[in-house]
């Protein structure tokens, strides 16, 4: 991961959440759905593609972290992972690029809803990610692809022990420990 996209972290690190002391199960992608389910009646808000960089027609990918509060809401979006087709990997090829993107994913985000599978006694935080698309749509399987976290807790631990770096504080209260899959 770039310099910058550390850096990008720590300006989409918007809430620290009120959970003091307790560690936050981080699950990978797609994992949450053994626990958590979409919330009836509530559609899943899709990003719109930043309309300052629009004209450039990029095939476009990001990731985003974020914290799935027990009362089913959303916050502490971090962009974790970007791609673009311009220039085929990270590297932001105009200011105040990947914040765009990730905060139209974060707006997303911020509509989600989530509540308890029925056969969940209580529901727990947990910390997960997302991978948004944009543009590129006949490819989005492939594009997807490049924004893809193949161990979601190895990549924060990574993001967390960066020296001299200002991470997201949601990154300290997570769960971190090596369970093979990310997951436990």
């Amino acid at each position: 991961m770039h310099v910058r996209s550390i850096v990008l972290l720590c300006a989409l690190g918007i809430v620290a959440p009120a959970f003091a002391g307790q560690d936050i199960d981080v699950v990978e992608e797609g994992g949450i759905r053994d626990k958590w389910m979409l919330k009836e009646g509530v559609p899943i808000a899709v990003p719109v593609y930043p309309p300052a960089f629009a004209p450039r027609k990029d095939a476009v990918c990001v990731s985003v972290g974020y914290l799935l509060k027990a009362d089913g809401t959303t916050s502490d979006y971090t962009l974790l992972k970007a791609w673009n087709s311009a220039s085929g990997n990270d590297d932001e090829p105009a200011d105040g690029y990947w914040m765009a993107f990730a905060s139209a994913a974060g707006d997303a985000l911020a509509q989600w809803r989530f509540q308890p599978r029925p056969e969940v006694k209580q529901a727990t935080p947990v910390y997960t990610v997302g991978t948004f698309v944009f543009g590129g749509a006949a490819g989005a399987p492939a594009l997807r692809d490049h924004c893809r976290i193949a161990n979601l807790t190895a990549l924060l631990r990574d993001l967390r022990g960066a020296s001299g770096r200002r991470v997201p504080a949601i990154l300290a209260q997570l769960d971190l420990r090596d369970s093979g899959l990310g997951q436990r």
